[in-house]
């Protein structure tokens, strides 16, 4: 086999490939022996009928199309193999000659991975991220501990206040006209969540049991209902019952009952390491992203169309699984956010794109500073795993290679060690 390419538009080659006479003979064998077993001939069994009979009574052409299907596959990769090229989309085929006794010629349009111009990567300024904890972030956890572990009960005299949970009756509607999604009956609303329409909360504030109120919101430019965005609406309100939050008084009463620890002290140090521990984890990841941001800022890509559609496609598929783990579809999905599959594509495409300029510039720098992914590597990558899943390291060896993701994992190693030497090489400011 031959191959040659050229480039002929930024990241789009052209290859010519031309394929041997012997191999085109022994594809228009293997076609011939799947074909013959659906073809009828009077007076042959099926799949029994000759060669020559077969082609005088089909032509050897009827066999082209199968010879090409079985031929090409092998041939693209090997082409592309054989240059080092990099293709992120599916080619372009043009067949330019087949036939019986000749050799097999095509044509293959492709884009590549791009090339990218680096720049300054190493002694890049990074802006020290705060790991200390202080008292009050130590007070709002406990009282987020104290909101969990809060008791209701319900009020039967005096106005609802900020943090109450409201028993509502609402029916909304633009300009005297309902709209879908729009009404709910015995609706359990906390006061002061933010969970309903700016401005809907706080006019609930100081109804009582009983009470009957128009409420006048405005929906948001935003909102993802375009047919309500901007609009001013009323929404006539009842208001059926109130509970309260009784919060558990903060002693050493309340560390046991959240915790092991049998004081109060005790459990706001060991509230103050762990608070701290997450912080300086936040704060590493927070530096990780910057010295990449800065690293990518500095460098030159033209990013394909393609790759940014094949990454957009993954985040899609990824965000399904994870509704999927919540009990949930896309279609459900939809119908609750008001969004299409297209205005969510259209949502993750900027975050597609800066994934793939980040992932191409850290190749390039891999590839620059000479890294490579290696078996050592990889075994410690699969040990952390396995701790994590609680299984055997080389059970999930296994399961990695079977389902073609090993080098997916090898990529993701290559990818933490490159960030790793950026931000060793990197400055704190």
């Amino acid at each position: 086999m031959k191959a040659t390419w050229e480039k002929i538009d930024k990241n789009i080659v052209s290859i010519d490939v031309e394929v041997e006479a012997e191999q085109v003979a022994t594809a228009l064998d293997q076609a011939f022996k799947k074909v013959v077993q659906k073809v009828n001939v009077p007076g042959f069994r099926k799949g029994k009928v000759p060669r020559g009979i077969f082609e005088s009574r089909f032509g050897v052409e009827s066999l082209y199309q199968d010879a090409i299907d079985i031929l090409l596959p092998d041939a693209y990769t090997a082409a592309v193999n054989e240059n080092n090229l990099q293709p992120v989309d599916r080619p372009e085929i043009d067949v330019e000659q087949f036939a019986k006794g000749q050799t097999f010629k095509f044509k293959a349009k492709v884009i590549v991975k791009p090339e990218v111009t680096l720049g300054e990567y190493k002694g890049l300024e990074i802006e020290a991220a705060a790991a200390e904890v202080t008292e009050e972030e130590i007070a709002a956890e406990l009282e987020r501990l104290q909101q969990r572990h809060a008791e209701l009960s319900v009020i039967e005299e005096g106005a609802a206040e900020n943090g109450d949970i409201t028993v509502i009756d609402f029916d909304g509607s633009v300009d005297g006209v309902p709209f879908e999604g729009g009404k709910a009956e015995r609706y359990s609303l906390e006061l002061g969540s933010n969970s309903f329409i700016p401005g809907f909360e706080e006019q609930v504030v100081g109804m009582q049991i009983g009470d009957y109120k128009d409420v006048n919101v405005t929906f948001p430019e935003s909102y993802h209902a375009e047919n309500l965005a901007g609009k001013a609406a009323v929404f006539a309100v009842k208001l059926h019952e109130i509970k309260r939050k009784s919060l558990p008084a903060l002693d050493d009463e309340f560390a046991k009952d959240v915790s092991e620890f049998d004081t109060l002290d005790e459990y706001k140090a060991d509230l103050s390491s762990k608070l701290k521990e997450r912080k300086e984890k936040e704060a590493e990841q927070a530096r990780e992203v910057a010295v990449v941001d800065k690293a990518t800022a500095a460098a030159e890509v033209e990013i394909p169309e393609a790759m940014i559609v094949t990454e957009t496609d993954y985040m899609i598929k990824d965000f399904e699984n994870r509704l999927q783990m919540q009990g949930m579809n896309m279609d459900l999905y939809f119908q609750f956010s008001g969004q299409n599959e297209s205005a969510l594509r259209e949502q993750m495409r900027s975050d597609a794109e800066k994934r793939v300029r980040n992932n191409l510039v850290l190749d390039a720098i891999a590839k620059a500073e000479g890294f490579t992914a290696t078996e050592e590597d990889l075994t410690a990558e699969l040990e952390t795993l396995s701790k994590s899943y609680n299984r055997p390291a080389e059970e999930l060896r296994d399961i990695f290679t079977r389902n073609g993701n090993i080098a997916n994992l090898q990529e993701d190693v290559l990818l933490r060690k490159t960030i790793k030497f950026l931000l060793d090489n990197s400055k704190t400011v």
